[in-house]
Protein backbone atom coordinates (compact mmCIF):
# COMPACT_ATOMS: atom_id res chain seq x y z
CA UNK A 1 0.00 0.00 0.00
CA UNK A 2 2.71 2.48 0.98
CA UNK A 3 4.68 1.50 -2.11
CA UNK A 4 1.64 2.27 -4.27
CA UNK A 5 1.15 5.67 -2.71
CA UNK A 6 4.83 6.51 -3.13
CA UNK A 7 4.60 5.39 -6.75
CA UNK A 8 1.56 7.54 -7.36
CA UNK A 9 3.26 10.53 -5.76
CA UNK A 10 6.42 9.89 -7.77
CA UNK A 11 4.51 9.62 -11.02
CA UNK A 12 2.54 12.77 -10.20
CA UNK A 13 5.79 14.60 -9.51
CA UNK A 14 7.26 13.32 -12.78
CA UNK A 15 4.17 14.45 -14.68
CA UNK A 16 4.36 17.87 -13.02
CA UNK A 17 8.04 18.23 -13.91
CA UNK A 18 7.30 17.23 -17.49
CA UNK A 19 4.56 19.86 -17.69
CA UNK A 20 6.95 22.47 -16.27
CA UNK A 21 9.51 21.59 -18.93
CA UNK A 22 6.91 21.71 -21.70
CA UNK A 23 5.48 25.04 -20.52
CA UNK A 24 8.97 26.49 -20.08
CA UNK A 25 9.88 25.44 -23.60
CA UNK A 26 6.93 27.45 -24.92
CA UNK A 27 7.91 30.70 -23.19
CA UNK A 28 9.58 33.34 -25.32
CA UNK A 29 13.26 33.98 -24.68
CA UNK A 30 14.17 37.35 -23.15
CA UNK A 31 15.59 39.83 -25.63
CA UNK A 32 19.40 39.97 -25.63
CA UNK A 33 21.23 43.05 -24.47
CA UNK A 34 20.79 45.55 -21.67
CA UNK A 35 17.46 46.11 -20.01
CA UNK A 36 15.44 44.63 -17.20
CA UNK A 37 15.95 40.94 -16.63
CA UNK A 38 12.91 38.69 -16.89
CA UNK A 39 11.80 37.18 -13.65
CA UNK A 40 11.33 33.44 -13.68
CA UNK A 41 7.81 32.64 -12.53
CA UNK A 42 6.27 29.23 -12.04
CA UNK A 43 3.85 28.19 -14.78
CA UNK A 44 0.17 28.84 -14.17
CA UNK A 45 -2.18 25.88 -14.41
CA UNK A 46 -4.30 25.95 -17.55
CA UNK A 47 -7.64 27.68 -17.15
CA UNK A 48 -10.63 25.38 -16.88
CA UNK A 49 -12.48 25.83 -20.18
CA UNK A 50 -15.76 24.77 -18.54
CA UNK A 51 -15.20 26.65 -15.28
CA UNK A 52 -17.56 29.46 -16.17
CA UNK A 53 -20.31 27.07 -17.27
CA UNK A 54 -20.28 24.62 -14.35
CA UNK A 55 -20.70 25.02 -10.60
CA UNK A 56 -18.74 23.10 -7.95
CA UNK A 57 -21.17 21.03 -5.87
CA UNK A 58 -19.57 22.17 -2.62
CA UNK A 59 -20.17 25.80 -3.58
CA UNK A 60 -23.84 25.04 -4.26
CA UNK A 61 -24.31 23.21 -0.98
CA UNK A 62 -22.46 25.89 1.02
CA UNK A 63 -24.84 28.51 -0.35
CA UNK A 64 -28.01 26.40 -0.28
CA UNK A 65 -29.92 28.93 1.84
CA UNK A 66 -28.83 31.93 -0.25
CA UNK A 67 -29.79 30.06 -3.41
CA UNK A 68 -33.11 29.09 -1.87
CA UNK A 69 -32.64 25.42 -2.83
CA UNK A 70 -35.71 23.29 -2.40
CA UNK A 71 -35.60 20.15 -0.27
CA UNK A 72 -35.90 18.09 -3.48
CA UNK A 73 -32.87 19.86 -4.98
CA UNK A 74 -30.79 19.30 -1.85
CA UNK A 75 -31.77 15.63 -1.68
CA UNK A 76 -30.97 15.13 -5.37
CA UNK A 77 -27.59 16.84 -5.07
CA UNK A 78 -26.59 14.92 -1.95
CA UNK A 79 -27.50 11.67 -3.70
CA UNK A 80 -25.50 12.59 -6.82
CA UNK A 81 -22.49 13.62 -4.76
CA UNK A 82 -22.63 10.37 -2.79
CA UNK A 83 -22.93 8.19 -5.92
CA UNK A 84 -20.13 10.06 -7.65
CA UNK A 85 -17.85 9.87 -4.62
CA UNK A 86 -18.34 6.12 -4.32
CA UNK A 87 -17.61 5.53 -8.01
CA UNK A 88 -14.68 7.97 -7.91
CA UNK A 89 -13.05 5.97 -5.11
CA UNK A 90 -13.40 2.76 -7.14
CA UNK A 91 -11.87 4.44 -10.18
CA UNK A 92 -9.00 5.85 -8.12
CA UNK A 93 -8.08 2.31 -7.04
CA UNK A 94 -8.24 1.14 -10.68
CA UNK A 95 -6.06 4.05 -11.74
CA UNK A 96 -3.52 3.32 -9.02
CA UNK A 97 -3.35 -0.36 -10.04
CA UNK A 98 -2.92 0.60 -13.70
CA UNK A 99 -0.17 3.11 -12.84
CA UNK A 100 1.68 0.54 -10.73
CA UNK A 101 1.53 -1.97 -13.59
CA UNK A 102 2.80 0.66 -16.03
CA UNK A 103 5.62 1.54 -13.67
CA UNK A 104 6.65 -2.12 -13.44
CA UNK A 105 6.75 -2.39 -17.23
CA UNK A 106 8.76 0.83 -17.57
CA UNK A 107 11.39 -0.28 -15.02
CA UNK A 108 12.75 -2.96 -17.36
CA UNK A 109 16.08 -2.28 -19.07
CA UNK A 110 14.41 -3.00 -22.38
CA UNK A 111 10.77 -1.92 -22.39
CA UNK A 112 8.25 -3.86 -24.46
CA UNK A 113 6.66 -0.96 -26.33
CA UNK A 114 3.41 -2.75 -27.20
CA UNK A 115 2.93 -3.85 -23.60
CA UNK A 116 3.77 -0.40 -22.22
CA UNK A 117 1.41 1.40 -24.61
CA UNK A 118 -1.35 -1.10 -23.90
CA UNK A 119 -0.95 -0.47 -20.18
CA UNK A 120 -0.84 3.29 -20.80
CA UNK A 121 -4.22 2.94 -22.53
CA UNK A 122 -5.59 1.41 -19.31
CA UNK A 123 -4.27 4.37 -17.31
CA UNK A 124 -5.76 6.86 -19.76
CA UNK A 125 -9.09 4.98 -19.82
CA UNK A 126 -9.33 5.24 -16.02
CA UNK A 127 -8.47 8.95 -16.13
CA UNK A 128 -11.04 9.50 -18.88
CA UNK A 129 -13.73 7.72 -16.87
CA UNK A 130 -12.93 9.86 -13.81
CA UNK A 131 -13.27 13.06 -15.84
CA UNK A 132 -16.47 11.81 -17.47
CA UNK A 133 -17.87 10.96 -14.03
CA UNK A 134 -17.21 14.48 -12.70
CA UNK A 135 -18.58 16.25 -15.79
CA UNK A 136 -21.69 14.05 -15.75
CA UNK A 137 -22.37 14.90 -12.12
CA UNK A 138 -21.81 18.60 -12.84
CA UNK A 139 -24.32 18.48 -15.69
CA UNK A 140 -26.96 16.67 -13.64
CA UNK A 141 -26.56 19.10 -10.76
CA UNK A 142 -26.63 22.17 -13.00
CA UNK A 143 -29.81 20.89 -14.66
CA UNK A 144 -31.51 20.87 -11.26
CA UNK A 145 -30.84 24.58 -10.74
CA UNK A 146 -33.24 27.25 -11.89
CA UNK A 147 -31.92 30.01 -14.18
CA UNK A 148 -32.18 32.42 -11.22
CA UNK A 149 -30.09 30.11 -9.02
CA UNK A 150 -27.49 29.80 -11.77
CA UNK A 151 -27.33 33.60 -12.09
CA UNK A 152 -26.83 33.93 -8.33
CA UNK A 153 -24.03 31.34 -8.44
CA UNK A 154 -22.33 33.22 -11.29
CA UNK A 155 -22.50 36.43 -9.24
CA UNK A 156 -21.11 34.68 -6.17
CA UNK A 157 -18.25 33.19 -8.16
CA UNK A 158 -17.36 36.54 -9.73
CA UNK A 159 -17.39 38.36 -6.40
CA UNK A 160 -15.22 35.66 -4.75
CA UNK A 161 -12.61 35.56 -7.51
CA UNK A 162 -12.21 39.24 -8.30
CA UNK A 163 -11.20 40.78 -11.62
CA UNK A 164 -8.54 39.27 -13.82
CA UNK A 165 -7.33 38.94 -17.41
CA UNK A 166 -9.79 37.34 -19.79
CA UNK A 167 -12.46 37.16 -17.09
CA UNK A 168 -13.92 40.32 -15.59
CA UNK A 169 -14.74 38.33 -12.47
CA UNK A 170 -12.02 35.69 -12.68
CA UNK A 171 -8.69 35.26 -10.98
CA UNK A 172 -5.85 37.65 -11.69
CA UNK A 173 -2.38 36.63 -12.92
CA UNK A 174 -1.36 35.29 -9.52
CA UNK A 175 -4.66 33.59 -8.71
CA UNK A 176 -7.39 34.51 -6.29
CA UNK A 177 -6.19 36.12 -3.10
CA UNK A 178 -2.58 36.23 -4.26
CA UNK A 179 -0.36 39.26 -4.71
CA UNK A 180 1.83 39.63 -7.78
CA UNK A 181 5.52 38.85 -7.20
CA UNK A 182 6.51 42.53 -7.20
CA UNK A 183 4.33 43.64 -4.29
CA UNK A 184 0.77 44.52 -3.41
CA UNK A 185 -1.70 44.94 -6.21
CA UNK A 186 -3.10 48.35 -7.00
CA UNK A 187 -6.17 48.98 -9.14
CA UNK A 188 -5.48 50.18 -12.66
CA UNK A 189 -6.74 53.66 -13.48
Amino acid sequence: MKKGIRLLIGLSAAAFLLSVVLVSAQRPEPPPGPGPQWQVQPPHPPMDPLGDAMFPPDMIMQHARELDLTQEQKTFMRSEIQKTTTRFNELQWQLQDAMEALHEIMKANSVNEQQALSQLDKVLDAEREIKRLHIGMGIRIKNQLTPEQQTKLQSMRHSMMGPGPGNPGGPGPSGPGQRPPDGPSTPAN
